[in-house]
């Protein structure tokens, strides 16, 4: 039974290439995932103690707040201790030899000045020693044309930019301090001045010879206090490993969760395969019953094949890997993504994907094996050389049913119950309820679809229609496997653009200006909105700021912006905001009870209400106030009040009779010395903060479109299978006269009808997954609601449609290869 199993897989190699690819594909991505995540793994633990290899104790703080600058001396005046340094990391910018800030987000660091402590590769020069000297990396130092001992502008959050000399440059690469962008060193003072920090991230502690870790720790925990935590090197190292794998932990199971979606599109395209070629084995399996076989026997040999092709498809696959590996990490250095760490193919990936490739393979075929045993020997008596076409049962049907409307009552429910669960509950409801009712809807479907290729092909196309719809469970499950893998696309495509759409309405509600200066990667720095105030040019300026003190919110506001956001007025006017005076919010007036003319004390400063205001647009973010609990002063009481609290952004407007451009270059002079700060117009901001949704939805289409591809191999499959079975029933339509074109149009239709169905239910489910989605997040806060991107999903099922003709040429070549004459004799 062995030997006669693998000669009819010699023989029928050509019918199971296709469902090997999906197999292929799908423990390449795996395989691939594995192998490129592993080097990473084995360069975080590489590059983990880069920066430490010195450290023999670290000082680190248990909350939020930064260790102060005179705990270094008293850590460095402790018997034992051979110096000490305090660490911070934050960004900063540099303004290149052009004049203009250099590019990408940069990443400043305190250096030690003790040599006891520094672990930087210097390429040329030195590290810096005192003050007012810097060292960059080299890359930036090339490309900008710096030369060691000529200034350099370096700013940040404390300040402009000011000139600091170029002493050094330094390797990052592949560090945790590459980024992909400059890096900066000063020695700590110069570091604390240029972020506005007021203490370290942690001190950096170097043990005298002989001294013991263990008990300098314990002198060194005594003298810094309850407040912080003292770690030994190999807690640091420890520490640094595991919140790189955390991260690489994210970023693998994000990867694996597309990998699953195309191994799941694979066992559809495998399983409904083997169903296909077992049903046109049914002659065949009689006639072994007759002579003998039994049925575990049959079984079996059909479990054998599925195991061979799976572990031969899995080779392939993990060959295949090492390849995609290589592509991901070439395509990451070319988009300057730094990545440390090579390509590490592991034992484990290996049986990881030669078992998941061949268990998948197995389990797709164990439903079609076991189908195939219930032929009865004296089928081989009759003419039927193929398994009767069966519908769903009752139980199947009525269980879809169900399952599909609880779907859609937990899609449409998901938003009033305010659960982010319930949405992905009720896609995953949704889908596994058109698997169950697929024989039913996937038909009605093609019929409809159908009813216009007719009125335009003619009997041509209904034949296609029947051809089609013969085997009802067949064609659900092609059409179903494109469902997975297009629906996915299309939430994500739906949802991008509604989010973007709600991102730019709230834009629109809440810059008023014609200018936004915004923060790279920080705040803006203190001085800045002193110095764009004092230019005769600009007319507006507010930097949006707010705190929350004593429950309530605390907000910046300027009287000719603050009314843009407000949908009422309930008491007072908003126009006589200034020193002195608050605009209250609705809620809070109602809670305390406060009214126009009311006095109110914000940290022990009086103020007077001079008005009651509504604000029902949904917030953004949350606020640790209660909803409504707002307080809006004017920008000088507010600086007063909170000197140190800063905001990302700020608006500029012209000043009365002065030009966009006036204004703009205004601007520009202002801000040429700060290199952390960047300004755009509304539709540059709109742009920017877009960006990142249209990046990300790149990355999800580009992961998913394997799952699109292996299903569009599923319907090229049973296309090609299904004109094998046709193969006399073809040979008799060309004899009473349909032409090789009309033969050819037949297969094509029928190919765009299945893969129609599958887009449109896949487009259909994904929209609705989507349009929950920002239900949802309009509840949460957020003027969000569904909009529907008709060109982009247009090119999807365009993109379907084409693919699908695509896949009728092979089959349609194979229908056409044989004489008619011989195919009838079949």
């Amino acid at each position: 039974m062995i030997r006669l199993t693998l000669r009819s897989l010699r023989a029928e190699a050509l019918r199971m290439l296709l469902s090997a690819l999906a197999v292929v594909l799908g423990v390449a991505f795996i395989a691939g995932t594995l192998i490129f995540v592993d080097g990473m793994r084995a360069g975080a633990y590489d590059r983990a103690g880069t920066f430490d290899r010195h450290t023999d104790l670290g000082v680190y703080p248990t909350g939020t707040k930064p260790l102060p600058t005179d705990l270094v001396d008293r850590v460095r005046a402790l018997d034992g201790v051979a110096a000490a340094a305090g660490e911070l990391t934050n960004t900063g910018g540099i303004v290149g030899a052009d004049g203009r800030p250099v590019l990408g987000f940069t990443v400043l660091v305190a250096i030690p000045t003790e040599d006891a402590l520094r672990s930087y590769d210097v390429v040329a020069g030195r590290l810096p020693d005192r003050a007012g000297e810097v060292v960059l990396d080299a890359p930036t130092v090339a490309e900008e044309g710096f030369a060691l001992g000529a200034p350099v502008q370096i700013g940040g959050t404390g300040g402009a930019a000011r000139p600091y000399t170029l002493v050094g440059t330094v390797d990052v690469a592949g560090t945790t301090r590459d980024v992909g962008g400059p890096f900066i060193g000063l020695v700590g003072p110069d570091a604390l001045a240029v972020t506005g920090e007021r203490g370290y991230g942690r001190i950096m502690v170097a043990a005298r010879p002989g001294i013991s870790a263990t008990a300098l720790a314990d002198r060194v925990r005594a003298a810094v206090g309850a407040d912080t935590s003292v770690r030994s090197r190999q807690q640091i190292l420890d520490d640094a490993v595991d919140e790189a794998v955390r991260d690489l932990d994210q970023f693998t199971m994000v990867l694996m969760i597309f990998a699953a979606v195309a191994v799941v599109v694979a066992g559809f395209v495998i399983a409904n395969t083997f169903a296909i070629v077992l049903a046109q084995r049914t002659r065949r399996t009689a006639l072994l019953r007759l002579v003998g076989a039994t049925r575990g026997q049959v079984f079996r040999a059909t479990l054998l094949e599925s195991a061979v092709i799976g572990m031969v498809a899995s080779g392939v696959g993990v060959l295949l890997g090492v390849a995609l590996a290589s592509g991901i990490r070439l395509l990451t250095s070319r988009l300057d993504v730094p990545v440390s760490g090579g390509l590490t193919v592991t034992g484990s990936t290996v049986l990881t994907g030669l078992l998941l490739g061949t268990l998948l393979t197995v389990g797709a075929a164990l439903l079609p094996a076991w189908r195939g045993t219930r032929v009865a020997p004296v089928a081989a008596l009759t003419d039927a050389a193929v398994q009767p076409s069966r519908g769903a049962g009752r139980l199947r049907l009525t269980l879809g049913a169900v399952v599909l409307a609880a779907g859609v009552a937990a899609l449409a429910g998901a938003a009033s119950a305010g659960q982010v669960l319930l949405v992905a509950v009720g896609g995953v409801l949704a889908f596994f309820g058109i698997v169950l009712f697929g024989p039913v809807l996937v038909p009605a479907l093609v019929r409809a679809f159908g009813w216009p290729a007719r009125r335009l092909v003619g009997v041509t196309a209904g034949l296609a229609v029947a051809n089609a719809v013969r085997n009802p469970r067949r064609v659900a499950a092609t059409a179903t496997a494109l469902v997975i893998g297009i629906g996915l696309v299309s939430a994500f495509v739906v949802g991008a653009r509604s989010t973007k759409d709600g991102i730019e309405r709230s834009v629109d509600a809440e810059i008023g200006t014609d200018f936004v200066v915004s923060g790279i990667g920080s705040n803006l720095p203190a001085a800045l909105a002193g110095e764009l105030v004092a230019r005769p040019e600009l007319g507006v300026v507010h930097e949006q700021r707010s705190t929350v003190a004593a429950d309530i919110e605390i907000r910046a506001a300027h009287p000719a912006l603050v009314g843009r956001t407000l949908s009422g007025v309930l008491a007072g006017e908003v126009g006589r905001l200034g020193p002195g005076q608050v605009l209250v919010h609705r809620e809070l007036a109602q809670a305390r009870g406060w009214q126009v003319g009311s006095p109110v004390t914000v940290r022990g400063r009086p103020f007077r209400v001079v008005a009651v205001v509504a604000d029902d647009t949904p917030a953004m973010a949350a606020s640790d106030a209660p909803a409504g609990h707002v307080i809006e002063m004017a920008d000088a009481d507010f600086a007063a009040l909170f000197p140190d609290q800063r905001g990302f952004l700020a608006e500029a407007d012209p000043a009365a009779g002065v030009s966009a451009e006036r204004a703009r270059d205004a601007i520009e002079a202002v801000l040429a010395r700060y290199p952390t700060v960047n300004l755009m117009d509304q539709g540059a901001y709109k742009k920017m903060l877009t960006g990142t949704v249209d990046m990300l939805l790149a990355f999800v289409t580009a992961l998913l479109g394997l799952a699109v591809v292996i299903a569009l191999f599923g319907v090229a499959n049973t296309l090609s299978l299904s004109v094998v079975e046709r193969t006399r029933e073809n040979a008799v339509l060309r004899a009473v006269g349909l032409t090789r074109g009309r033969m050819r149009a037949m297969l094509a239709v029928e190919a765009v009808l299945v893969a129609l169905v599958g887009a449109v239910l896949g487009v259909g489910l994904g929209t609705g997954v989507s349009a929950a989605a920002m239900a949802l997040l309009a509840r949460l806060g957020g003027d969000f609601h569904v909009v529907l991107p008709l060109g982009q999903l247009g090119l999807i099922l365009g993109g379907a449609v084409l693919a699908a003709l695509l896949a009728s040429v092979l089959p349609a070549r194979r229908a056409l290869s044989r004489p008619v004459v011989e195919a009838l004799s079949d």
